[in-house]
């Protein structure tokens, strides 16, 4: 396998039932990449990020990350994978509503070894957030949360963040705050995994997959990703 690959996925299907919400899609996405993911409502883009963060299983298909075999683990293994490996950031925030924005933080701290308030409180400085550790959810603004959120899956050092929509609940002010965050972890090496509706962050991106019915339907490639990886063939839509 190539070294700069962190996922290859081979055939990768997900079924449920009659419906494909993916249809025998090949990826391979490399350390290093921030990758789009777009298209219509239905296409197959949550689903696609579900077996990315280890939330779900194909129903057929090989998924690697590095050397290890996704859709051969079980749940605790999954879980075990997705708080060592993977960042993940949502749209709707997902915090614990009677815990402050430091305790957010150290919930996922928990979760993977020893909770370090020190560490915590570094982690919300670096979204700006450093005066706010002691307020609960509902005193932030959405976009302070979604700041919150960016930290909280920063804090375990992940080689892979996957956000879902993150910018989707947010003003342009902070929207341009949290692509600021992303193009800093970037540059530091981060892969990053977009999923979102807005063109213009899609933009963003060193490449964009176009997902609809379930399939990779078009890919578009930028200069930038063409001279980190090698490509020939650069920004057309194939």
């Amino acid at each position: 396998m190539d070294p700069q690959t962190v996922y290859t996925l081979s055939g990768v299907s997900r079924r449920y039932g009659e419906l494909a919400a993916l249809d025998n899609v090949d990826l391979t996405i490399h350390m290093g990449e921030w990758l789009s993911v777009v298209g219509p409502s239905g296409s197959g883009k949550t689903t696609l990020m579900n077996i990315l963060g280890c939330m779900d299983l194909p129903t057929s298909g090989t998924v690697l990350l590095g050397q290890e075999r996704l859709d051969r683990q079980g749940e605790r293994e999954l879980a075990i994978i997705r708080r060592q490996r993977i960042g993940l950031i949502f749209q709707k925030f997902h915090l614990i509503k009677h815990l402050t924005a430091l305790e957010n933080i150290m919930v996922a701290q928990y979760y993977h070894s020893i909770p370090d308030e020190v560490e915590a409180r570094a982690a919300l400085d670096r979204v700006g957030l450093g005066e706010r550790a002691g307020h609960l959810p509902r005193q932030l603004s959405g976009g302070e949360q979604q700041r919150v959120c960016v930290a909280r899956a920063l804090i375990n050092s992940p080689s892979v963040v996957l956000a879902d929509e993150p910018t989707g609940n947010l003003d342009e002010a902070n929207e341009r705050i949290v692509l600021d965050l992303f193009r800093q972890l970037h540059d530091e090496g981060t892969t990053l995994i977009v999923v979102t509706h807005d063109a213009a962050v899609a933009a963003q991106g060193q490449r964009q997959i176009i997902l609809n019915h379930g399939r990779i339907a078009r890919v578009v490639e930028t200069e930038d990703y063409a001279r980190a990886f090698g490509m020939s063939e650069i920004g057309e839509p194939r």
